[in-house]
């Protein structure tokens, strides 16, 4: 070990969930090395590895920050098996298929082409919080591991797509859109559908790291227009997009309408629970109340935990959970796949589950409960008083309930993540962005009427923190 390679991050970089900055403002190829040094490190000591995969998506600055990193893995003696391009996933299937200790995928996810970082697994596992912070001081102190290693390059893609494949059980004459946004999944969706059963049309299935035709971002409705369009030109059954490394997925139904994470969670619920009745199915405080009840009348147990895909993969684990996914579309699945997230694994068992329905994607949207609702709602909030705020609301509502004020007869606080208060008209949630300035907000009712109640219960806790009430006119009821 040595102190002369010490390096500081820029405070910005080590996240919650990940390693992300703006390339060349706060990440640059040098931080890339250190990153190398101080996670290679950390795997040898804490987690006795010898082999570490390495990914990158299409962003232009990709090729620079691998080469980078994996210099620095090879200096502390890891072997570092390149996977080369392709989506986060895939990543995660070569720590699994090529038997590695470790992994680092090197994408700026969905955000935009200027950015990038790093999604780290440490073992078979996701890293986070706190294992990720503890990357600073040690990068810091410059006290890396210094010895020689190797590398190779191991090309997976056709394994990954084999995989992915050999779990297709749904109608063999589905006609669906496909539509990768220039992102990552590009190559291994074309390839999927050239041996899936059906009739398939691509879009953007070009990886293109400066998104020419839409941000890669399937939760927000405007990025699934081309999306709606090809679905209703081509009369396909569904549609689905991913973002831009290839974890996530939008959904829309053969009508053009819009399946949000919560939705598509409850149609593949149904199948997972015929081959594991009873078992427990994880999802996060921003989804709807619909999931929750919907999991529990197929025979399953809700579980509600916090946000985070990295916190739902490592929950999942702890309780043996076959499924989860989160509000975002991070969709998990263990129940004969690896309990990581695959957008495109999640679309060949949206097909199964579609079977399993015995209808449309569309007669199931119609089948679930009408709702009304606000998108999440996200304003800004100080970092060092956002945790402090959601603290305040905590206290003054279960006080509230404590003493039976007038107002808070039947409600529920719920505090796994942040503060979410289920009443009779619905609920509303409040949680402070671990990644962002920002706190987050959502509420949920079967009636036009309550859905004002709760905006109003939300603005009120707000203005006694001394903020201001949400801005709700921008608002898209309804999903």
């Amino acid at each position: 070990m040595t102190s002369d390679l010490a390096h500081s991050f820029h405070p910005t970089l080590l996240r919650e969930y990940d390693v992300r900055g703006i390339v060349d403002e706060t990440l640059h190829a040098a931080d890339a090395l250190a990153l190398g040094r101080a996670v290679g490190t950390t795997l040898l000591r804490d987690h006795q590895a010898t082999r570490v995969a390495v990914g990158y998506d299409g962003r232009h600055s990709s090729p620079m920050l691998e080469a980078a990193l994996v210099e620095g893995l090879m200096s502390t003696g890891l072997h570092v098996v390149r996977i080369g391009l392709g989506p986060t996933p895939l990543l995660y299937f070569a720590v699994h298929q090529a038997n590695c200790d470790g992994g680092i995928m090197i994408t700026g996810s969905h955000n935009p082409p200027n950015y990038n970082g790093f999604k780290l697994v440490y073992g078979k596992q996701a890293a986070f919080g706190q294992q990720i912070y503890d990357l600073g001081p040690l990068a810091q102190s410059g006290k890396f591991f210094q010895q020689e290693g190797s590398s190779e390059k191991l090309d997976l893609m056709a394994a990954y797509v084999a995989r992915l494949v050999r779990d297709f059980a749904g109608d063999r004459d589905l006609k669906i859109a496909w539509d990768a946004g220039n992102g990552a999944a590009g190559e291994a969706m074309k390839l999927i559908t050239d041996q899936l059963p059906g009739t398939h049309y691509l879009l953007f299935e070009e990886i293109d790291g400066d998104f020419p035709n839409h941000h890669p971002d399937p939760t927000v409705e405007k990025n699934l227009a081309d999306l709606k369009a090809l679905v209703l030109e081509k009369g396909c059954d569904f549609g689905v997009a991913f973002d831009g490394d290839g974890d996530r997925l939008g959904v829309v139904d053969g009508r053009g309408r819009v399946l949000w994470g919560d939705q598509i969670m409850l149609l593949l619920a149904r199948d997972v629970l015929t081959r594991h009745p009873g078992a427990t199915l994880i999802s996060d405080v921003k989804a709807s109340q619909v999931l929750y009840d919907g999991i529990a009348a197929l025979g399953g147990k809700p579980y509600m935990y916090k946000t985070g895909h990295s916190l739902i993969k490592a929950k999942m684990a702890e309780l043996g959970s076959p499924f989860a996914g989160e509000m975002s579309a991070h969709i998990f699945f263990a129940d004969g796949f690896y309990g990581h997230d695959d957008g495109l694994y999640a679309a060949i068992r949206l097909a199964n589950a579609l079977k399993v329905w015995g209808g449309t994607l569309a007669s199931f949207l119609d089948s679930l409960p009408k709702l009304v609702n606000t998108p999440e709602l996200r304003f800004d909030c100080a970092e060092d008083r956002k945790f402090q705020v959601v603290e305040e609301v905590r206290k003054r509502l279960q006080a509230a309930v404590a003493a039976g004020a007038a107002g808070a007869e039947g409600t529920e606080v719920n505090v796994i993540d942040g503060v979410r208060v289920s009443s009779d008209d619905g609920w509303w949630l409040l949680r402070a962005s671990n990644t962002q300035a920002v706190l987050v907000a959502r509420c949920e009712s079967s009636t036009e009427a309550g859905l004002e109640r709760l905006k109003a219960q939300l603005a009120a806790q707000l203005v006694a923190s001394g903020l201001a009430a949400p801005d709700y006119s921008a608002e898209n009821a309804g999903h």
